[in-house]
């Protein structure tokens, strides 16, 4: 079983950047596909952005493609978002999510989920 903890969030103007982190504990943590969600206040969790184990595969959502960019460092179990030019209707809790094998296409199943860090872009 996988424990994502996400990390790394918090204010920030328009325009600026932040990078969250997502550490997972779990020695098989290269064997997952990882996922990046969102949910606003009153709005359905929407899917960000996922990577496979190996990184060679990556799907964003169309409202952040070329400005977010999602990594991962398997030695050290955890999966980035670095978020740039971050914009109001970015705000939102950002939630990580993991899932065994085979990255799937958007938004796809995930089998584990942290609780969440909170970003909030003001103008």
């Amino acid at each position: 079983q996988v424990q994502p903890v996400e990390s790394g969030g918090g204010l920030v103007q328009a325009g600026g950047s932040l990078r969250l982190s997502c550490a997972a504990s779990r020695r098989s943590f290269s064997e997952y596909a990882m996922g990046w969600f969102r949910q606003a206040p009153g709005k359905e969790r929407e899917f960000v952005a996922s990577i496979s184990w190996s990184a060679t595969s990556t799907y964003y959502a169309d409202s952040v493609k070329g400005r977010f960019t999602i990594s991962r460092d398997n030695a050290k179990n955890t999966v980035y978002l670095q978020m740039n030019n971050l914009k109001p209707e970015d705000t939102a809790v950002y939630l990580c999510a993991a899932r065994f094998g085979v990255l799937p296409r958007p938004p796809g199943q995930y089998d584990y989920w942290g609780q969440g860090t909170q970003v909030t872009v003001f103008s």
